[in-house]
């Protein structure tokens, strides 16, 4: 199979997996709307749940992978490497779990600055919690990344929709309890989730003959150096996209009631096009254009990068429109049922169409970064990625106050186009253009 055929069959993989995984997503997102609606117990459960997700997308998912794979390929020990880096990682996650346990009232309220005393006090335990996600879903994004490797993608592309099964059915059995209690059995239900994603990682990985990740010899630390340095710098440049919509609710909680579960719900609704198309390419894409790289075919990464690049443009341009020109009939169609009002569904439409104005340079920047991250200039991105969170927090300041939730959101867009900006000029303008010139 050709490069360019089996990149098609992995995005087509990847985007299949991630549309399963959101539309179950959704399924729960309604459920959550119906039975808490947008208030104060559905903004504890929210920011407590986005507190790990915040951790998992630019530490996991991002960072580990756009270091790892590049690392792992150019390893002469790799058994030995990604065994010894995995433990690393694992302990200091189960210890920083820990850690949160002990304090998660001191979290709580740094992380929703704007609560009272009583509502830290109710989502305190939702933190200590929802946070031992982050080590499971390290364990699926390890395994993950091995498998990538080998060019399999199905499993993690398919799993988050076991996470979402799993806090569905939290839902239905809490169903009719107490508001609060609910937000404990959605809890735990993230945990039983994370834990049914490490089961199936297990069963692939076995399949795939890659369960030698235990061995150990005398060898020299100058591989997992490496990595590391690359992996720090990693988790900045993959952040911003998260932390910009994390900052959105750090600063929603000093608005009125409901406006975290308003971004919180317009944005589930944005990430669906950028998952099963701007992901979906990236993942399919980057252990391609590394192994090129490393065999120094750059013109083959250029042309994958091109193919990737101008599909995006298509696919995400036409979700921007229709979701902007139908943005109050798809939150209505969603969530407007139960607790959830059409007052409410008008605050999260507005708010989707600011985020909707972003989806083509955040997703074009994902295809460009790899580029950057394949040739392990992490450092690069990471500066590129502090500049871009640098003019969110500053149009996030100037915009809260006279447009409120509205605001945060097309901050959170003008930095993406910051972003996007940026990267392209670290890629090289005079490359962009012999790229598209190039058949």
């Amino acid at each position: 199979m050709s490069q360019k055929n089996r990149l098609v069959k992995s995005i087509f993989t990847n985007s299949s997996g991630i549309l399963v995984s959101r539309i179950t997503g959704f399924v729960r997102d309604l459920m959550t709307a119906s039975i808490l609606g947008a208030n104060i117990y559905s903004d504890i459960f929210f920011i407590a749940f986005k507190f790990p997700n915040l951790f998992r997308s630019i530490f996991a998912d991002g960072a580990f992978t756009q270091a790892f794979i590049p690392s792992y390929a150019k390893s002469k020990y790799k058994i030995r490497f990604s065994s010894i880096v995995f433990l690393q990682i694992l302990a200091f996650l189960i210890l920083l779990s820990l850690f949160v346990t002990l304090f998660s009232h001191l979290f709580a309220k740094a992380f929703a600055i704007g609560f009272s005393k009583e509502t830290v006090d109710l989502a305190a335990p939702l933190f200590a919690i929802n946070f031992y996600y982050l080590p499971l879903i390290f364990i699926v994004t390890f395994m993950g990344a091995l498998l990538q490797y080998k060019h399999h993608f199905a499993t993690t592309s398919y799993s988050t929709a076991l996470l979402n099964l799993s806090m569905i059915a939290s839902l239905i059995i809490a169903k009719g309890l107490e508001q609060y209690t609910i937000t404990f059995y959605l809890s735990f239900g993230v945990l039983f989730g994370g834990i049914l994603q490490v089961i199936v990682h297990i069963i692939a990985i076995r399949r795939a003959n890659l369960t030698k990740i235990f061995t150990f010899k005398k060898h020299k630390k100058r591989e997992e150096n490496k990595f590391y340095k690359n992996f720090f710098a990693a988790t900045l440049g993959s952040s911003t996209m998260h932390i910009s919509a994390f900052i959105d609710t750090w600063l929603a909680s000093m608005l009125i009631s409901g406006s975290i579960s308003y971004l919180y719900y317009a944005n589930r609704v944005f990430q669906l096009p950028l998952a099963i198309f701007a992901i979906a390419t990236s993942i399919a894409l980057f252990p391609m254009v590394s192994k090129a790289i490393k065999n120094q075919n750059e013109n083959l990464a250029l042309k994958l990068m091109k193919k990737s690049a101008l599909i995006l443009f298509a696919v995400l341009s036409f979700s921007m429109i229709i979701g902007i020109v139908f943005n109050e009939f798809i939150i209505k169609l969603l969530f407007e049922r139960g607790a959830f009002t059409s007052s409410d569904t008008q605050n999260t439409a507005l708010i989707l169409s600011m985020y909707l104005i972003g989806l083509l340079p955040f997703g074009l920047a994902k295809i460009f970064s790899l580029w950057l991250y394949a040739k392990e200039q992490q450092i690069i991105t990471a500066k590129i990625s502090a500049q871009s969170l640098i003019a969110n927090i500053i149009f996030s300041l100037i915009l809260i106050k006279p447009f409120g939730a509205v605001g945060l959101a097309f901050s959170g867009t003008l930095s993406g186009f910051v972003l996007f900006f940026l990267t392209i000029k670290a890629f090289g303008f005079k490359k962009l253009i012999l790229m598209f010139k190039n058949s």
